[in-house]
């Protein structure tokens, strides 16, 4: 049986707490939807934040809503690099003893000890279609991409398993240049 998944990229990019949303854009202030995106529930905002860290910054990084429990900083490897961050490749909520940096937002900033991250390549599944493909939460799997001179493997994906997912496996850009992956590709889970 063939074990397609749509494979997508995800930009670095930021989840934010009610307390620093208040501090970078204003007490009570809202996210303003721009677009849905696959995960049911999940959308990029409108609004952007500066995210600085010892070498340099990036100026304009996307905040997805909705609000969330604690603040999380998504970074390519390279993205990190280049700013001087050196976080760890984590699971989105591990949080707990990774890097920090600084975020300014129209109204304030705030100065994070931890939350920064290099998001692990990752499958968001429903119960049906762990079910489907004989997969189970927090198993990890390999999955082939095969794409035009830049075919690979990607080992150490973490399946997650939930009722609000939708069956999609989740990349970062440095991966997504590696494989040469592009809009509505598919990708193959091979165990």
């Amino acid at each position: 049986m063939n074990k397609s998944v749509l494979l997508e990229t995800s930009a670095r990019h930021a989840h934010v707490s009610r307390r620093v949303l208040n501090i970078l854009f204003g007490e009570g202030y809202e996210l303003t939807h721009k677009k849905d995106l696959s995960q049911p529930g999940q959308f990029a905002t409108n609004e952007r934040i500066q995210v600085i860290g010892p070498k340099g910054n990036f100026p304009s990084v996307s905040i997805l809503g909705p609000i969330r429990p604690e603040t999380q900083v998504e970074l390519s490897a390279t993205d990190a690099r280049s700013i001087g961050l050196k976080p760890p490749v984590r699971e989105s909520g591990d949080l707990a003893g990774s890097t920090g940096c600084k975020l300014v937002g129209p109204k304030g900033e705030v100065e994070l000890q931890d939350g920064v991250i290099i998001a692990k390549r990752h499958i968001h599944a429903t119960p049906a279609d762990a079910e489907k493909y004989g997969l189970k939460d927090k198993q990890v799997v390999s999955v082939r991409v095969n794409s035009d001179g830049r075919s690979l493997i990607f080992g150490d994906v973490v399946v997650r398993v939930s009722e609000k997912y939708a069956l999609a496996m989740h990349i970062d850009t440095d991966e997504s240049n590696a494989a040469g992956a592009v809009p509505g590709m598919m990708a193959e889970i091979l165990d």
